[in-house]
């Protein structure tokens, strides 16, 4: 049942050049692209050159691969004027884009170096990528001291608003408001809170706690892991002993199917101790085993299972390109949605007569809509962030999640949890305003939705 809200060593570098690939002085990992003489020739005069920057290796590469397939198959439409960009005809204003492809091996340092050399000896016009907030805070700086643009697809802590970044994926009004809640309501009102140890488990989880006392409910315990931790036995002993309601799981990567794993084989069902997550997607259930994750629950944006006809066809069509046994997650459709956010941007600014250029794109991208797998979604003019859907759903034994919580339209994203900085927004007077956005207004900020 849908309940309605009324308000959730050497590292190769690859660049798909007009020829071979690029070999960068970079140290720390591995990449690899392919771009060959074929592939060129296809993309005609001029194509426009724009950065691709997730980690294919490493211990995020397990949900990141997915955010590059999704890019590619979005470019693979813009380029071939199919799928939603079928009225456009063939690439952006008659020119096609030419993917620079880098892997940063779950490495923060490498996102930061490679950001710069897409950005200097590339010279992309601007870049789809990052996954965690570890390597958007190492690239940030890099971007705004170069005043280029990044589109950032991934859920994330808030408490930023760049003018240099669009951000797709959630806000936390738009995943952790509604989820806490659900949670309380639902379950009760100990939560026991794990998360890997960097910056968007810890930040999320101080606004989850913050959430759940406001709602008369109390945290009984707060662990966190070393990323790529594949061992919880400590941890899940921990929870035996705190006898929580439910468990709030920020755990990414790696760590997610063997904390999965091992919470079932420790005894623990989701009618006994129900976990809520915000990271863990279609993708890591497949890999985990969709009866480890049976029961329990993810607050998301997307998920595979929505019925609208643009997903239909977004999960078909990626099926056809990357395998039938593949599957569709939250991320990845926003990297897939932000392609075509940027692709419409460059297409109302070639048609204007511009060059594309960080200022052009920026401009063009504010208010940007689309009508994505998830439903009808828009770059917010004033803080660069989507409306999205707020939805939470609970795993099947198939591994697809059955939709319990949704709004009825995409929700106005505020970057800064009001529980914790009431009236805290941003607003960006003009594109090319690159002066601090906060705005407090020391009121509460309605709810709002994307009007049809």
């Amino acid at each position: 049942m849908i309940v309605k809200a009324s308000r959730r060593k050497f590292l190769q570098y690859g660049s798909l050049t007009l020829g071979a690939s690029v070999i960068a002085a970079c140290s720390g990992g591995t990449s690899s692209s392919s771009g060959g003489s074929d592939e060129a020739a296809d993309l005609g005069e001029n194509p426009i050159k724009v950065g691709v920057m997730y980690s294919t290796t490493g211990t995020i590469a397990i949900v990141e691969k997915s955010l590059q397939d999704a890019t590619f198959l979005a470019i693979e439409q813009i380029n071939s004027g199919t799928g939603p960009w079928e009225a456009n005809g063939e690439g952006i204003a008659g020119r096609k884009i030419q993917k620079v492809v880098v892997n940063p091996n779950s490495d923060w340092d490498l996102y930061n170096q490679m950001s710069k050399r897409l950005i200097e000896e590339d010279q992309v016009v601007c870049v789809l990528g990052c996954y965690t907030s570890a390597s958007r805070k190492s690239v940030l700086p890099v971007f705004e001291e170069k005043n280029s643009l990044l589109y950032y697809p991934v859920y994330y802590e808030g408490n930023e608003c760049s003018s240099n970044v669009f951000y797709t994926g959630a806000a936390p009004n738009q995943q952790i408001t509604d989820s806490i809640p659900y949670a309380y309501e639902n379950f009760g009102p100990k939560g026991f809170f794990i998360g890997s140890d960097y910056i968007y488990p810890k930040e999320s989880n101080r606004i989850a706690k913050a959430e759940l006392e406001q709602a008369g409910g109390q945290v009984v315990g707060d662990e966190y892991a070393a990323l790529g931790t594949t061992e919880f036995i400590t941890i899940i002993n921990k929870i035996k002993a705190a006898k929580p309601d439910f468990v709030l799981s920020n755990l990414v990567g790696d760590s997610i199917p063997a904390f999965y794993r091992q919470y079932k084989d420790a005894g623990i069902t989701a009618d006994d101790i129900p976990i809520m997550a915000y990271p863990t997607t279609e993708e890591e259930i497949q890999a985990m085993g969709p009866e480890f994750a049976a029961g329990h629950y993810t607050s998301f944006n997307y998920f595979q299972s929505v019925d609208t006809p643009e997903n239909k066809a977004f999960v078909e069509q990626f099926k056809e390109m990357f395998g039938g046994d593949r599957v569709t997650n939250g991320v990845m459709e926003a990297a897939y949605l932000q392609t075509f956010f940027m692709a419409q941007a460059m297409k109302d600014a070639l048609e204007a007569g511009e060059e594309l250029n960080t200022e052009t794109i920026r401009a063009a991208t504010r208010g940007q809509e689309f009508s994505a797998p998830q439903g009808r979604v828009k770059i917010d003019p004033d803080n660069y962030h989507t409306y999205l859907y707020s939805r939470i759903g609970r795993w099947k034994e198939d591994g697809q999640a059955d939709i319990v919580f949704s709004t009825d339209a995409a929700v106005k994203p505020i970057p800064w949890s009001q529980v914790l900085y009431k009236g805290r927004t941003c607003v960006h007077p003009s594109p090319d305003d690159r002066s601090d956005p906060i705005k407090e207004t020391g009121k509460d900020l309605e709810t709002q939705y994307l009007e049809s």
